[in-house]
């Protein structure tokens, strides 16, 4: 008698696995003093591959900015959202975070059947979701989404620090640095700090105390 063969289902037939889009969700700027949070959504198309798609922050400027034009151009669908310094003061930097991350979902012309969202927390949203910790990494569409968000929040940086010199955010990106404190300490806050974080709450603590 013939020996049967058993195999496992295709994943993509399963309930939580349904097939159709897939999209990759990262955020870029939780930790710097200033400016908005920023998240993007990206559905790669696997038609056209894009070579050399990693953690944004393994990457080099020059190939993040290369990348972030190839996305764009080979990508089915792709998009940009932020949560601004009022949010992330008025919410919280981690709601503020989600609330970007669901803003660059709904945002998508495409609708996906599934999110993979780097890191171990989710947004909410409309259609299943799922938390990949070092998904930036491991997933395709989660590294091409973390490269959007980072060249979105490096040239948002730059066009602060044509704005407010003083501060240096082309050079730090708005993290609190030796050379950022120092320029806390010198000049205030600009309208761009955030005001919920405790370095920027201290100077401003104390800007009050010697007025």
């Amino acid at each position: 008698m013939p020996s049967k063969k058993f195999s496992l289902p295709d994943q993509s037939s399963l309930p939580w696995h349904p097939p159709g889009l897939v999209a990759g969700v990262d955020e870029a700027g939780r930790g710097p003093l200033a400016g908005p949070v920023v998240a993007a959504a990206v559905i790669l198309d696997e038609r056209s591959p894009i070579a050399g798609l990693a953690d944004s922050k393994k990457l080099t400027a020059r190939t993040r900015e290369r990348l972030y034009d190839e996305i764009w151009g080979k990508a089915l669908c792709c998009s940009i959202a932020l949560a601004t310094v009022e949010e992330v003061d008025g919410l919280n930097i981690l709601q503020a975070t989600m609330l970007a991350m669901q803003r660059a979902v709904n945002g998508l012309r495409l609708k996906p059947v599934r999110v993979l969202v780097d890191g171990n927390r989710i947004p909410r949203l409309e259609v299943p979701a799922e938390a990949i910790v070092k998904g930036d990494a491991l997933v395709q569409s989660i590294s091409a989404a973390s490269i959007l968000a980072k060249v979105h929040r490096d040239r948002w940086c730059q066009d602060m620090d044509r704005l407010y010199p003083q501060y240096g955010f082309a050079a730090h990106k708005g993290y609190g640095t030796a050379v950022h404190l120092a320029a806390l300490q010198s000049f205030g806050a600009c309208p761009e700090h955030r005001r919920s974080f405790s370095p920027v709450a201290q100077v401003m603590g104390l800007r009050k105390l010697d007025a």
